[in-house]
């Protein structure tokens, strides 16, 4: 009994782990998000319920986001900025394959 609970709660566990979107974007320029800079490179991006994370080996940055939809599918994914201070704010993520973009929390489209 007590074997076959453990299997359940472990694949129950799993499920709930996969739950999470996870999506690989390349960053060009240096670029800030939730007042952390981050160099130019290949990220790995997860978004889970409103919380979105970008990571690099130890490095990691969270923040919370929105979703909007487009009226047509990307051709690939891009990132947009918003210029703050002198720096390159990342504001959207344009997820390729889909309409779907994701808005960072503390930056406005239309910039």
């Amino acid at each position: 009994m007590t074997k076959k609970f453990m299997l359940t709660f472990a694949a129950a566990a799993l499920m709930v782990a996969s739950a999470a979107e996870k999506h690989n974007i390349t960053l060009l320029q240096p670029s800030v998000i939730n007042g952390t800079e981050l160099t130019p490179g290949d990220y790995r991006l997860e978004l889970d319920g409103d919380k979105l994370v970008i990571s690099k080996g130890k490095q990691k940055v969270e923040s919370t986001f929105k979703t909007e939809q487009a009226d047509s599918k990307y051709s690939s994914t891009s990132v947009r900025y918003a210029n703050a201070d002198g720096k390159m704010k990342l504001q959207e993520i344009r997820l390729g394959g889909t309409n779907r973009k994701i808005v960072v929390a503390g930056t406005q489209t239309g910039m």
